[in-house]
C-alpha cells in the first residue's frame, strides 16, 4: 500500500515540473532590451540659467540627457525648485530651454 501511494505522489510531482518546463517554453517571459531607468542628470538645486544667445536669464534646474550629452534648462520663474506663478491660479509647466551638449564621445583616457 506505501509503495503505491509513493509512486503516485512521484508521479504527480513529475507531471506538474514537466508541466512548469512546457509552460516555460510555450509562453516564455519577456526580455526587454531597454532600461527601465531614466538617463537624465537633474543638478540638485536651483541655478540661474542662461541661454545660449544670452537674452534670457533666469532661475531653474538644469537637467543633463546622459544618452547624447544635451542639456537642458527648466526655468521655475523664482529661487526654487519648482516653477511658481503668483499670478495665474493654475500651477505653470516649465518649458525645457536648450543650453548646450557636452560631447561624451570625446572623452578618452590616456596614458
Amino acid at each position: 500500500m506505501k509503495s503505491r501511494y509513493l509512486e503516485i505522489i512521484l508521479t504527480f510531482i513529475a507531471l506538474m515540473l514537466a508541466l512548469l518546463v512546457v509552460r516555460q517554453y510555450q509562453a516564455p517571459a519577456t526580455v526587454r532590451a531597454e532600461s527601465e531607468q531614466s538617463n537624465l542628470f537633474i543638478e540638485p538645486g536651483y541655478l540661474n540659467l542662461r541661454s545660449p544667445d544670452g537674452l534670457t536669464q533666469v532661475q531653474g534646474k538644469m537637467v543633463v540627457n546622459l544618452n547624447n550629452g544635451e542639456i537642458w534648462g527648466f526655468p521655475t520663474l523664482v529661487n526654487g525648485p519648482y516653477p511658481v506663478d503668483l499670478t495665474a491660479s493654475k500651477p505653470p509647466v516649465s518649458k525645457p530651454m536648450y543650453l548646450g551638449q557636452f560631447d561624451f564621445s570625446s572623452m578618452k583616457r590616456t596614458r
